[in-house]
């Protein structure tokens, strides 16, 4: 059997007998549950010169696994380690996100898986990082200068450029921060 590469290909196969025709119509399905594959086959009917030979072609499509689905978004716990991150975002001329919450904020909970895929389509452009204000110290959640919860923050040149507060619907907030990147990346 031929061996399965990580980019899309196609393996062609000849059968001659029944026994291989069923092989393949059979592995074809196991490749498909087994591996999630998109497996396709392709059935061609050639007339050769007193037989019939069949051709089983197997297409195999993989996602595309160079780029992850969801990036974990940082933790920051005190003044100085923001400090470093901004001072690390200035060096590097990036923006960071940053989302301020509560453990017992249900809408911040929400929100964080999917602040975590968007920060994987921006991997390389724009750092995600979060805030819980009830563990961190005071003058850090002053600093941000927040006064609900959920807040995103985009931070740009170690200030703030601008904010959405997430109190509406989760993919509302999204598309909203998704414009703010666009707008500074």
């Amino acid at each position: 059997m031929a061996a399965l590469a990580s980019n899309p290909q196609m393996l062609t196969r000849q059968a001659h007998s029944n026994k291989k025709q069923q092989f393949w119509r059979k592995e074809s399905l196991n490749l498909e549950k087994k591996f999630g594959f998109c497996v396709k086959v392709y059935n061609y009917e050639k007339l050769g010169r007193s037989q019939m030979e069949k051709e089983w072609r197997l297409k195999a499509f993989w996602a595309n696994v160079s780029r992850p689905e969801t990036v974990e978004m940082e933790p920051i716990n005190d003044v100085d380690e923001l400090d470093a991150v901004l001072s690390r975002a200035n060096q590097l001329s990036q923006p960071i996100i940053i989302e301020w919450m509560a453990s017992w904020c249900r809408k911040c909970i929400y929100l964080k898986p999917k602040l975590e895929k968007l920060a994987a389509e921006y991997d390389s452009k724009v750092k995600f990082y979060y805030v819980d204000v009830n563990k961190v110290p005071q003058t850090l959640v002053k600093r941000g200068n927040i006064s609900k919860m959920p807040t995103i923050q985009l931070w740009k040149e170690e200030e703030m450029k601008e904010e959405v507060i997430g109190g509406h619907k989760g993919w509302l907030v999204i598309e909203e921060v998704r414009e703010l990147i666009n707008k500074f990346v």
